[in-house]
C-alpha cells in the first residue's frame, strides 16, 4: 500500500508581488514528488504535498534558486538516556542523517539537542523517530526552564536503584570474602555454608542485581552494540556482563572450564554496576547544581501579582497580566513584569540583573523590570512586557543558548570520542587474546579479568562532560554578575583578544551630556542662537542635540517652528528655523565657513573634554556650543584593569580629535581614533586588529553595530539600543565598563578549567588502560580489578564536574 503524501508548510521570504507567488509555484511544481502547490502572498507561505519518499531539501534548493529563501529555524529536544560522549555523537549523526536537517548539537551535561533546519521541512515526529531509533527517548525541551538540567526524577530513579544495588550487593562482597577466607579459618560461615551454596547464593544475587537496577546498561548497551553503534552502557553491559556470566558458568558447569579456571567473580559484576550507578547518581546530581544560575533566574520571577481594577486591588497569576495592566507592587515584594512607574517612588535592587548592590532610585517614567525587588515604598506599575517578553524571559534564553552551545575546544574531544568506544572494545579484546596466549595456564580468568578492565576504566564519562559542565557553570555565574554570553563561541574568543575599544559616549561616559558653554560670535545674540538650534535638534535623537533642546527649556525659551529637516550621520543637522537656514554640527559640517573666530575657543573647550559643536545661522558662522558628557565613575578603573591584564585599550569616537583625547587622558587611554563616522568605525576595528591582533569592541548605540559585529567578540552595554545588543556577542547588563574586565576574567577562568577537564579526562584513559591491561603485573607490577576500575571510572566523572563547580566562586 502505497504511504500518503505529506502535507508541507514553509515560508517563504522575499515575495512582494503576485508575479513572485507565481514564480515560486511553478519551480515548486517543477520538484519531483510535488503535488497541489499554492503560494499564498499575505502569509508569506507555501503549502504543498509532498510523496513520502522525495528529499524535502529540494524544495528549499529550488526556492532559492528562484531568488527567495526560506529561513531556518531551530527545534529543540530534551534527550534521555545520553551518558557520554559516543551518545552524543550518536544522536547528532542521526539527526543530521534526516533528510532537511542542517546541524545537530547535543549537549551532555543539558541533555537537549538543537537542530538547525529550514523551517517547515522537518517535522518534529521525524526527529523524534530518529532520536528513538538510535536507542534514546525524546522529550518536550521544557524541562530546562524549570531551572535543572539533569530532570529531578532522573536523579531520584538513579538514587533508587544505587540503594537496591548496594543492599543486593553487600551478601555478595561478604559471601566472597567468607569464600576466600574458608581455608584459612576467617570467616566460619563460609565453612556452615559451604563454597558452593555460598555461589549459588552470589549467583541469585548477582543475576537480581542486574536484572533490577543494571538492567539500563544491558537495554540501552546492548541493542546499540548490535547496530554497531556501542557507548558506555554497551562497555558496562559487557564488563558486568561476561564476569557474570564467567562466574555463572564455573557455579553451575565447571567442567566447561579448563582446569584451575573455574573462579566466580559475581562480587566483581554486581560492584561495578554499583558502583557505575554511585558515580552517575553524584553526577546527575552536581549537574544538577550547575543549572543552579537558571534555575535561581527563573525563581525570582513572582506567581502572583496585585491587579488594578476599577480602583480595588485583585490578587492574580503573574501569567494573566496583560499589557496595559496597572499592577501594585508593596515594599519589599518582586514586580511581576516588566513595566514603566506611574505612581509613587521606591528604591529597586536590580542586582538580580545588573550585578550592582546598590538599589536604583525610581519614580514616575522611570522603566522597571520584572524579578526584581521593591524597596520601602509603594509602586504602581503599567506593565509593558510580559511572559517570554520580559527582560528575565529574555536572560533566561540567552543563557540557556549560551550553555547549550558547543566551543570550537570541544571538537577535539568529539573527533576523539567518536572512534573511542571501537577502539576500547578492539583493546579489550586484544587484551585477553594476549593473555591468553602469553599467560601461564590457567590464564582464561586472569584473561577476563583484565578485558573486563579494560572496558570499564575507558568509559568516556569524562570526556563528554568536560566541556559542557564548565560551560553552564560559568555562563551561569557571569549571569548572576551581570554579565550575559549569547553564545558558547563568543566565551571562547574573549580569551584570545588583545585589545579592547570602547566607544565613548554612553559607554565610558554616562551618556547625559549637558551643555556647558555657549560663545557666540560677534553680533548674535545667545539666547536667539540657543533657540534656533534646540528647534532644530529637537527633531535629533543624538545625546548632544537633548543637550542642547534641555539647556533651551530650562531658560524657557521659545522655539520656533522647523521645516527641511536634515540629519547627517556623524556630520550634523540643517534645515530652517523660523525661516533661517540653520546648520549645527562638527566642522566638517559646515565646511566651506569661515570658523576661524570660533575654532580657538573650540581647541580650548575639546582640551578641557568637552565636545564643541558649531552653529551657522543664515550662512553665517554664529556659535560655539560646548557639551560635556560626564565620564562613569568606574571607567577609569576599568582601562586599568585590562591594561593590567596585558591588553591594549582604544577609544573609538566620532567626536572632534580634541575632546577624544582629553577623554582618553583622563581615563589613561594612549590609542585615541577619533573623528570617526559610523560607517567609519568597522574600518577602526580592522586597522586596530591589524596593530595588535583580535579585537574586542565595546559600544551601545545603533551606529556601533557595525564595529560590534566586525570584532572577534562584540561587547555591548545592556542599557544600550536593541541594535547594538542583538548585533554583540556579549551583554553587560549593568552599563559599567568595569564588567568587561570581569567578563574577560571569566572566560578565561572557564576556558583553564575546561582545558583541565579534558586533560584530566584524557590523561586517566591514557593513564589508565594499560594498567587496566595488566602491562604492569606482566613485569611484576599492581593490576587494576574490574571493581577498582569501576570505582576509577565513576570518580572521573565526578572529579570533572566537581572541578567545573569551582567556577561559582570565580
Amino acid at each position: 500500500m502505497t504511504a500518503p503524501a505529506r502535507r508541507l508548510t514553509l515560508p517563504v521570504e522575499g515575495m512582494t508581488c503576485a508575479s513572485c507567488t507565481g514564480r515560486v509555484e511553478r519551480v515548486l511544481k517543477r520538484v519531483p514528488g510535488v503535488q497541489a502547490v499554492a503560494v499564498n502572498l499575505a502569509t508569506g507561505r507555501a503549502t504543498l504535498d509532498l510523496a513520502p519518499d522525495n528529499d524535502p531539501t529540494a524544495l528549499t534548493a529550488a526556492v532559492e534558486g528562484a531568488g527567495y529563501a526560506v529561513p531556518e529555524t531551530v527545534t529543540e529536544l530534551s534527550v534521555e538516556g545520553m551518558t557520554c560522549a559516543s551518545c552524543t555523537g550518536r544522536v547528532e549523526r542521526v539527526l543530521t542523517s534526516v533528510p532537511g536537517v542542517r546541524a545537530a548539537s547535543a549537549n551532555l551535561a543539558t541533555g537537549r539537542v538543537s537542530v538547525r533546519h529550514p523551517d517547515g521541512l522537518v517535522p518534529r515526529d521525524a526527529l523524534e523517530a530518529a532520536v528513538r531509533e538510535a536507542g534514546y527517548e525524546p522529550r518536550p525541551a521544557t524541562a530546562q526552564a524549570e531551572g535543572a538540567p539533569a530532570a529531578p526524577r532522573e536523579a531520584d530513579a538513579l538514587t533508587r536503584d544505587l540503594i537496591l544495588a548496594a543492599l543486593l550487593s553487600l551478601p555478595v562482597v561478604v559471601l566472597d570474602m567468607g569464600a576466600h577466607g574458608a581455608g584459612h579459618g576467617l570467616l566460619p560461615m563460609a565453612g556452615i555454608f559451604g563454597i558452593s551454596w555460598s555461589a549459588g547464593l552470589q549467583a541469585v544475587l548477582a543475576t537480581l542485581v542486574l536484572a533490577g537496577p543494571g538492567r539500563r546498561f544491558f537495554t540501552r548497551g546492548l541493542p546499540g552494540l548490535v547496530r554497531g553503534h556501542p557507548d558506555m552502557n554497551a562497555l558496562v553491559a559487557l564488563g558486568a556482563g561476561a564476569a557474570y556470566l564467567y562466574s555463572l558458568v564455573a557455579t553451575l558447569a565447571p567442567g566447561l572450564l579448563p582446569a584451575g579456571a573455574a573462579h566466580i567473580y559475581f562480587e566483581a559484576s554486581v560492584l561495578i554496576v554499583t558502583l557505575i550507578l554511585l558515580g552517575r547518581t553524584l553526577e546527575a546530581r552536581a549537574r544538577g547544581r550547575t543549572g543552579a544560575a537558571i534555575a535561581r533566574l527563573v525563581g525570582l520571577a513572582p506567581k502572583t501579582a496585585l491587579l488594578l481594577r476599577d480602583g480595588a486591588e485583585t490578587e492574580v497569576p503573574a501569567a494573566d497580566l496583560r499589557v496595559g495592566d496597572r499592577v501594585r507592587v508593596r515594599p519589599g515584594e518582586r514586580l511581576p513584569a516588566d513595566g514603566r512607574v506611574v505612581e509613587g517612588t521606591s528604591r529597586v535592587d536590580e542586582s538580580m540583573l545588573t550585578g550592582e548592590p546598590v538599589p536604583a532610585a525610581k519614580g514616575p517614567g522611570d522603566a522597571v523590570t520584572g524579578g526584581t525587588v521593591n524597596g520601602t515604598g509603594a509602586l504602581t506599575v503599567a506593565v509593558e512586557r510580559v511572559g517570554a517578553d520580559t527582560a528575565l524571559a529574555q536572560i533566561v534564553r540567552m543563557v540557556e543558548a549560551a550553555q547549550g552551545a558547543k566551543l570550537p575546544i570541544q571538537a577535539v574531544a568529539d573527533r576523539v570520542t567518536a572512534r573511542f568506544v571501537p577502539a576500547v572494545l578492539g583493546l579489550s579484546l586484544l587484551t585477553l587474546l594476549a593473555w591468553l596466549a602469553l599467560a601461564p595456564a590457567p590464564a582464561l580468568g586472569e584473561a577476563l579479568v583484565h578485558a573486563v578492565a579494560v572496558l570499564i576504566i575507558a568509559c568516556p564519562c569524562a570526556m563528554g562532560l568536560a566541556t559542557p559542565t564548565s560551560i553552564m557553570v560559568g555562563t551561569g555565574r557571569a549571569a548572576e554578575r551581570g554579565v550575559l554570553f549569547r553564545s558558547g563561541a563568543g566565551l571562547q574568543a574573549l580569551e584570545d583578544v588583545r585589545v579592547v575599544a570602547f566607544d565613548k559616549t554612553g559607554t565610558l561616559t554616562e551618556g547625559r551630556p549637558a551643555l556647558t558653554d555657549l560663545i557666540p560670535a560677534p553680533g548674535f545674540d545667545p539666547d536667539a542662537v540657543l533657540a534656533a538650534a534646540a528647534a532644530l535638534e529637537s527633531r535629533s535623537e543624538h545625546p548632544i542635540a537633548r543637550a542642547i533642546v534641555a539647556a533651551a527649556a530650562e531658560k524657557g525659551l521659545a522655539l520656533p517652528p522647523v521645516s527641511d529637516f536634515v540629519a547627517v550621520p556623524g556630520h550634523g543637522v540643517t534645515g530652517r528655523a523660523g525661516g533661517r537656514p540653520v546648520a549645527i554640527g562638527a566642522a566638517r559640517h559646515l565646511a566651506g565657513l569661515d570658523l576661524a573666530g570660533l575654532e580657538t575657543e573650540a581647541e580650548r573647550l575639546a582640551g578641557q573634554g568637552r565636545s564643541p559643536v558649531f552653529v551657522a545661522l543664515d550662512g553665517v558662522p554664529a556659535a560655539v556650543l560646548a557639551v560635556s558628557d560626564p565620564v562613569k565613575p568606574g571607567a577609569a578603573a576599568a582601562v586599568r584593569a585590562l591594561i593590567d591584564q596585558g591588553l591594549a585599550v582604544a577609544l573609538v569616537t566620532g567626536d572632534a580629535r580634541g575632546t577624544a583625547e582629553g577623554v582618553a587622558r583622563r581615563l589613561g587611554i594612549a590609542t585615541v581614533l577619533a573623528e570617526v563616522l559610523p560607517a567609519g568605525k568597522r574600518d577602526a576595528v580592522r586597522a586596530l586588529r591589524e596593530r595588535y591582533g583580535p579585537v574586542a569592541f565595546v559600544g551601545d548605540g545603533i551606529n556601533d553595530a557595525p564595529a560590534l559585529a566586525e570584532a572577534e567578540i562584540g561587547l555591548a552595554i545592556g542599557t544600550g539600543t536593541d541594535v547594538a545588543v542583538e548585533s554583540a556577542d556579549v551583554v553587560l547588563m549593568a552599563g559599567d565598563p568595569a564588567t568587561v574586565a570581569e567578563a574577560l576574567r571569566l572566560s578565561r577562568a572557564v576556558m583553564r578549567n575546561i582545558r583541565q577537564n579534558l586533560f584530566w579526562a584524557f590523561a586517566y584513559n591514557a593513564a589508565l588502560i594499560p594498567v587496566a591491561a595488566g602491562v604492569l603485573r606482566a613485569v611484576g607490577g599492581p593490576s587494576l580489578s574490574p571493581v577498582l576500575a569501576a570505582g576509577a571510572m565513576a570518580l572521573s566523572s565526578v572529579f570533572v564536574v566537581g572541578n567545573a563547580l569551582r567556577l561559582r566562586r570565580a
